[in-house]
């Protein structure tokens, strides 16, 4: 365990408060998920389910599957991160890019990331 007199003068607590300043917030965990199912839905709309966009796998996109075999793979090899709990705010913003990119140039799919107005609602149709 670490102790220190100077909190903001020790380079190791500095480190650790810059990491829990740049954790993914919880509005950004919520969008998050949204955007799965949001792209889940548009690309089932589109006619692309998985058999399409992976062979041999004959099931409609949802939010974990979003997850599994989209932004995982993406977040795995760009930031070599296993888990989006590990995400940073800025994190998410450079997988959802390079996600965006790729369902716009190879299925013609395009989700917006999430506001905070489309979260609000999506938690009201929860209850």
């Amino acid at each position: 365990m670490h102790f220190c007199n100077n909190m903001l003068q020790c380079k190791i607590c500095r480190k650790k408060l810059e990491e829990v300043r740049s954790q993914r917030t919880i509005q950004q965990n919520r969008a998050l998920h949204l955007y799965f199912t949001s792209l889940a839905k548009e690309l089932n709309g589109a006619g692309w389910d998985m058999k399409k966009a992976l062979p041999d796998v004959d099931i409609p996109w949802n939010g974990k599957t979003i997850k599994d075999y989209l932004w995982r793979p993406i977040q795995k090899a760009q930031l070599q991160k296993q888990s989006t709990t590990e995400l940073t705010t800025k994190d998410i913003d450079v997988i959802y890019e390079t996600l965006n990119r790729f369902t716009s140039e190879k299925f013609g799919v395009h989700v917006p990331f999430p506001s905070e107005e489309e979260i609000r609602l999506s938690l009201l149709e929860e209850e």
